[in-house]
């Protein structure tokens, strides 16, 4: 049906549904565009496309486990990431692989020339590694954000608030050992620098601070150059060897020491052997040893009663003549006060009758063979008392044999044969 076939009424109906889809569809396509570009802006917000980005770059040994895209960190923060690696030339033999990468606002602000490395550590067992960066510690930032401007001693003296302006290099004096002015110094001493012979100086303005980098410190010449896009700041590596690597180092040190280890091994067999070997012939010594060990628990149960070992070693008969000897010693002494001569022979006849003791309890010992031997080493002590008391300066007068008393000496014979003790 044509449009002309349509009733007015139908038409207007018709334009005014087409004007409502025609919004709806103008709406939509306003709320998608809107959608896409705030997926896009918060993205590249995300992701720090607006944000300044310092470059830096350092040389590896080796690119196991890192590549393109990976995060840099710092104090456990993504603060960038790895722009580019390329192989050093053939003809370079002291580094093998170079690493560019940039660090984002405002995290390039803690990388300063004192203390700032780039670290290339372990992040996992599987051999994956992560660039890090350490935050400086002193010495001057790696970039600045104020314009540079090299002028002569007499234009800076005519700048306008010198305390605005500060120096971008290092002063020394014109032998080049001593340091006169730090970077980042305030003009206030220009008089000094004048004198120690300086006559241009590079300086930057504080007061204006740009949104991109302006210098980069050059540690040869200890100054601010100029920033381009071609300059970058190099950190110095501290890598540290990838799993892969520790694995297979320690795999050969295992390696090594398994010979150690089995020869171990076998020692301690033969030590367990020798120890059951050892705890077998311990058991049959205790099963022989243990009738000698009723025995003497009988023989210590029997201490206490009538009979027992102190009555075997002193038998009756030898107490009372232990007693009457002790009596007669008594007597003996008891008289030594009116006649110490009687008392020296009564002694000695005391002591002779603990020798005959001494030597009846030796006869008893020879006979009786199971009296232990230090009952014999007793008596024997007790004989070596005896006689040397009868050697003693107090005592020696009382052992003495008198003359008179003694049996004449009967004359030696010679022995003869019986023929001559025929003959007249």
């Amino acid at each position: 049906m044509a449009l002309q076939d349509l009733t007015p009424q139908l038409r207007t109906r018709l334009s005014r549904m087409e004007r409502a889809v025609g919004w709806f569809v103008t709406l939509a396509m306003a709320l998608l565009v809107f959608g896409f570009v705030y997926y896009v802006y918060n993205t590249a917000e995300r992701k720090g496309w607006f944000l300044t980005k310092a470059p830096y770059y350092t040389y590896t040994d080796r690119a196991t486990g890192l590549k393109i895209g990976d995060p840099v960190m710092m104090m456990g923060l993504n603060v960038g990431q790895i722009t580019r690696m390329e192989p050093m030339p053939a003809e370079e033999f002291d580094y093998n692989i170079y690493v560019e990468f940039e660090i984002k606002d405002p995290y390039y602000g803690y990388l300063w020339t004192r203390g700032s490395r780039a670290k290339v550590t372990t992040a996992d067992l599987l051999g994956k590694r992560v660039l890090e960066v350490t935050r400086g510690t002193g010495g001057y930032p790696t970039y600045v954000f104020h314009p540079l401007r090299e002028v002569t001693i007499t234009e800076a003296q005519s700048l306008p608030d010198l305390s605005k302006w500060v120096l971008a290099q290092e002063v020394w004096d014109a032998t080049g050992t001593n340091l006169l002015a730090h970077a980042k110094t305030p003009l206030t001493n220009l008089t000094a620098l004048a004198v120690a012979g300086c006559t241009n100086l590079l300086i930057m303005d504080t007061a204006d601070w740009r949104k991109s980098m302006t210098g980069i410190w050059n540690d040869p010449q200890g100054r601010y150059d100029a920033y381009t896009k071609e300059t970058k700041y190099e950190l110095t590596v501290d890598e540290s060897a990838a799993v892969t690597e520790r694995l297979e180092k320690l795999v050969s040190e295992i390696e090594q020491a398994l010979p150690n280890i089995l020869r171990l091994t076998n020692q301690l067999a033969t030590v367990l052997s020798n120890s059951a070997s050892l705890t077998s012939n311990l058991n049959a010594v205790a099963l022989g040893a243990r009738p000698v060990v009723s025995n003497l628990a009988l023989v210590t149960a029997q201490l206490d009663h009538p009979g027992a070992l102190g009555e075997w070693l002193l038998p009756t008969n030898l107490n009372r003549q232990l007693e009457s000897t002790l009596g007669n010693a008594d007597a003996t002494l008891a008289s030594a006060n009116t006649n110490l001569t009687v008392l020296a022979e009564n002694l000695g006849r005391s002591l002779d009758n603990l020798a005959n003791l001494t030597s009846n309890l030796n006869g008893q010992v020879q006979m009786n063979t199971n009296i232990l031997g230090e009952i014999s080493r007793a008596i024997v002590n007790a004989d070596s008392f005896v006689q040397g008391l009868k050697h003693h300066w107090l005592l020696r007068s009382a052992f003495r044999t008198k003359d008179t008393n003694a049996l004449p000496v009967a004359p030696t014979v010679p022995l003869r044969s019986p023929k001559a003790k025929g003959k007249p």
